[in-house]
């Protein structure tokens, strides 16, 4: 045993300090010390337990011995029961281990019948994009937990959303939206582990990793169809989701690619550069958007993905006329512009109250996405859309 992994915890052994739906006191790292949870996050029900569990979840001993100490001065032996109701936030951070059972189980027994739980999961996000889709971007943009662990659960997540939502800009039928969210979360079903190494990683993929990546769109195809699934435009989807048209992409380098596939891999290219990985920042929406636009070519799929997101998406830290400075929480509408909550004031100190601007009000104009973001506060997305219902 090294020394560092002597130095932690086993969750297993820190029930006496946790409690389901309870603020975690301490953070919660995966068996090589990666974050799965932070402070004063929750453990939401057992399943979640679980799923944690199962990665050999533990925390750092100081932290603990932190908290014993901190609870026997208090003379406190147990932590708080009382009840929270679950809010569509936690339903969102459910699926995100909903997600790791089913794509752990995909790779471990490749179950034939699994094909219908997929689906149904699929359907379950949809429906929860569909009740608040601005917070659901928030989710996407406003990424502040550098969970590298669960890197390709969120990405998978995160590119679904955009993708459901490009999908729906083009006027696409239910199916074809069903079909753009089956694939988006499962197209990297192969290399799920792979993904949360390269994102913590300070160097660039090694040969290897580069023979997996190109060969990782066939393997997850192959890993849908051992499950039972026999969706041909959803297996497709999947396993050309990194081709281009005119033979530019991998891993066979088709001449034609099919307009789901095409939108997949517009989604999955933005959500990932939009995203923070261990060796670079994430881009500016705006920036992200402007390089997808000129690689698409001003072409519809990228033009509709830009439409859907909006040019300051909820999550966007931006800047107003009056110098205030906020983070977006609705793209804008007919008759209205972006609403953001305002935090930062001209003079450089908290809003009181965190009210809401209408930016298509000239006083609150948008003057561009804030450029200085390194030491701005930490924002959960309950301090600006409250405990939403799910």
């Amino acid at each position: 045993m090294s020394e560092s992994e002597a130095a932690r915890v086993p969750l297993a052994e820190l029930a006496d300090l946790m409690a389901a739906g309870e603020p975690l006191p301490f953070k919660v790292l995966d068996s090589q010390g990666r974050l799965l949870l932070a402070a004063g996050h929750r453990v939401l029900d057992p399943r979640q337990m679980a799923a944690l569990l199962e990665r050999e979840a533990c925390a750092d001993a100081a932290e603990v011995q932190a908290v014993r100490l901190a609870r026997a001065a208090a003379g406190a032996a147990a932590v708080p029961t009382t009840a929270r109701q679950g809010t569509w936030f936690d339903r969102v951070e459910q699926l995100v281990w909903g997600l790791d059972d089913l794509l752990r189980v995909m790779g471990r027994e490749r179950l034939p019948t699994l094909a219908p739980r997929i689906a149904a999961f699929a359907d379950e996000f949809i429906a929860l994009v569909e009740r608040h889709p601005d917070a659901a971007l928030y989710l996407v943009v406003r990424q502040q937990d550098r969970r590298f662990a669960l890197y390709a659960l969120a990405h998978a997540l995160h590119t679904a959303t955009f993708g459901l939502l490009t999908a729906r800009q083009l006027g696409w039928d239910p199916a074809r939206q069903q079909c753009v969210v089956r694939a988006a979360l499962t197209m990297n079903a192969s290399i799920v582990e792979l993904q949360a190494r390269m994102a913590e990683q300070n160097e660039p993929p090694s040969k290897k990793q580069l023979e997996q990546i190109r060969a990782h769109p066939q393997q997850s195809a192959r890993l849908l169809r051992d499950c039972g699934v026999d969706d041909t435009d959803w297996l497709a989807a999947v396993e050309d989701h990194h081709e281009r048209g005119g033979g530019a992409g991998y891993p066979r380098g088709v001449a034609e690619v099919g307009e789901v596939a095409h939108l997949l891999r517009a989604a999955d290219v933005f959500t990932a550069k939009i995203s923070p990985r261990a060796m670079r920042a994430p881009l500016a929406p705006q920036l992200a958007a402007r390089q997808l636009f000129q690689e698409e070519q001003g072409g519809p799929i990228a033009a509709a993905l830009i439409r859907a997101v909006g040019v300051y998406p909820p999550g966007d830290w931006v800047s107003l006329k009056n110098g205030e400075v906020g983070i977006v929480v609705q793209r804008a509408a007919p008759g209205r512009g972006a609403v953001m909550v305002a935090l930062i004031g001209a003079n450089g100190k908290a809003v009181a109250g965190s009210p809401r601007r209408d930016t298509a009000q000239a006083e609150y104009t948008i003057t561009g996405p804030l450029a200085e973001r390194t030491s701005l506060p930490r924002v959960l997305p309950e301090q600006v859309y409250g405990l939403l219902e799910p």
